[in-house]
């Protein structure tokens, strides 16, 4: 069983209140959902608690999105469990946590990692084991015991530089440094060049983005998240199998039990909305959506609903509002045409982060007992990590117990192609250097024999880049009963990565039940400010003069 929520500084922001079901409506609202990975199914969970109908849509033939789980063979023919990639379910996902805990009250399908080591080129290492999980102390032992820091280093820090460090705020860093990118915004503090590849580049990279093109203001946000806002500590747990296994078979069987009609294997095109007046005069909505969609064989269909939560990948919001010019009727609009046309243009200017690269390989001879389940690595391009999937992955521990051997993924994150090279070729050579870096950190892999590789390259993930957040959607839109989440979509809390996309598929379903008079659900959160009063307080103020 994992550990339960610590720090009693964490926030909780509570919602609307209202009635407890909605069967004291008179009529159950419809909702469809659009997308089933982790915002999509914090919003169905969210909606169908209160008695909401609701029928979810998912494009793939699984659920969880990116981090969905399925079954592949290897060429011998074995069934394996597949995924996106490693994920880190650390203490601070409150929101996400209380997902999971529908389908595993006890959390038992997670298992703690007791340490994740960051290793750079010149075989520097830091380690998280240990330390306090008090802040500002969890950072400061973790600057002086680190072989990038000297004791000088600290001293040559630039403290006006670094004040929005300690007086994090959301909204407020995104309005003081969105406009900087994460690169410029570390050196202009003065990190030295080491520190910075081996602590803020390789949390920063798990953005998917380099720093150079990432918001200073996420960088910031996300420091406060793990380090200074928050005494949960830096340790996280992992699923003990596969995402589908563990996570969302368990969901799935919950919110089937509360009358959820999933449809896998669907993809939506467009939503149409009928024009005001047109659904019953009982409170419920001010029109009715179509949500029209198509299985793998093109056989097409729609679902009738009288609000819609849109919660696909960046590309899919984009294209779905697009086909859907209807949205577009100023009738709908609550703010009227000016605002659903900018709306329409904040969606459509939704970017993707660069390509990355999933790389697992089944091999015929263990690695040694003494690596960590998990290693960071800055300065190793193209590779980011390494995962030893048997050390704590149920269906990769049994078949590397069977063959005698492990389970290693590589992620290669930000790996677009140079220009003028080709995906494929681009790919072969990036599996090639990445199994290279992987023999030069773990030697005994290098005479290893792969029984099977399967490999993902995405480029789905959502863009947080320079200046984006001002015009970044919001859970709310313009057109009454169409809601949006995800972890591209604004919410202003201080959550990141898995715990935005939770966080904002909550407030998706309590968007739409609070405009039906029902009850809401409550969110948690690490401190909404710097929680270290006085330094808090002076680099407010170094940040105003």
């Amino acid at each position: 069983m994992t550990a339960r929520p610590t720090d009693p500084r964490r926030v909780r922001h509570e919602p609307a209140g209202g009635l407890g079901d909605a069967g004291q409506l008179g009529r159950r609202p419809r909702v469809v959902v659009v997308g089933g990975g982790i915002a999509g199914l914090a919003a169905a969970t969210g909606l169908a608690e209160r008695g909401v109908v609701v029928e979810l849509l998912e494009r793939e033939p699984y659920l969880g999105g990116r981090v969905g789980g399925w079954s592949e063979p290897l060429p011998d023919g074995t069934p394996v469990s597949m995924s996106r990639g490693f994920h880190a379910f650390f203490r601070q996902y409150y929101n996400l946590r209380a997902l999971l805990r529908r389908g595993d009250p006890g959390l038992e399908r997670l298992v703690p990692l007791e340490d994740y080591p960051l290793v750079d080129a010149d075989g520097r290492r830091d380690t998280f084991r240990g330390l306090p999980r008090t802040p500002p102390w969890n950072a400061v032992l973790f600057a002086l015991r680190s072989p990038t820091f000297r004791p000088s280093d600290l001293l040559r820090l630039d403290a006006r530089a670094a004040a929005p460090l300690a007086a994090v705020s959301v909204p407020g860093i995104y309005e003081a440094i969105d406009h900087v990118d994460a690169q410029s915004f570390v050196e202009s503090i003065n990190f030295p060049p080491a520190a910075r590849h081996l602590a803020f580049e390789v949390f920063s990279r798990s953005f998917f983005a380099p720093p150079s093109t990432m918001s200073a203001a996420e960088l910031a946000t996300m420091f406060h998240i793990y380090f200074l806002g928050s005494s949960e500590g830096l340790m996280f747990d992992v699923p003990d199998a596969g995402f589908d296994t563990a996570l969302w078979e368990p969901l799935r069987h919950y919110l089937t039990t509360r009358g959820v009609t999933f449809r896998t294997g669907v993809t939506v095109s467009s939503v149409e909305r009928s024009p005001a007046g047109r659904s019953p005069a009982d409170g419920v909505g001010s029109g009715r959506f179509h949500v029209n969609h198509h299985d793998g064989g093109g056989t097409g269909g729609s679902s009738e609903a009288d609000a819609v939560v849109l919660a696909p990948d960046v590309r899919g919001l984009r294209d779905i509002v697009a086909a859907s010019p209807s949205l577009g009727d100023p009738v709908s609009a609550v703010d009227g045409p000016d605002a659903l046309a900018r709306w329409r243009a904040d969606v459509a200017a939704l970017g993707s982060a660069p390509p990355f690269l999933v790389q697992r390989l089944w091999l015929d001879r263990p690695v040694d007992a003494a690596r960590p389940p998990f290693l960071g690595t800055g300065g190793l391009d193209p590779l980011d990590n390494i995962s030893v999937l048997d050390r704590y992955e149920r269906d990769a521990a049994g078949w590397a117990a069977h063959h005698g051997g492990s389970v290693v993924e590589l992620h290669a994150y930000s790996a677009a192609p140079p220009p003028g090279t080709g995906e494929d070729a681009w790919t072969a050579e990036l599996r090639r250097r990445t199994v290279a870096r992987l023999h030069e950190l773990y030697p005994e892999t290098a005479g290893a024999g792969v029984v099977g590789e399967l490999v993902q390259w995405r480029a789905d993930c959502p863009m947080l880049g320079i200046g984006d957040f001002a015009r970044r959607p919001t859970v709310a839109t313009p057109v009454d009963g169409l809601v949006l989440a995800g972890d591209g979509i604004r919410i202003d809390l201080p959550v990141a990565l898995m715990e935005r996309a939770a966080s904002t598929g909550w407030q998706a379903a309590n968007r739409l039940l609070a405009g039906w008079g029902l009850a809401g659900h409550p969110l948690e959160t690490v401190p909404t400010s710097g929680r270290l009063g006085p330094l808090r307080r002076a680099a407010e103020y170094a940040m105003r003069t």
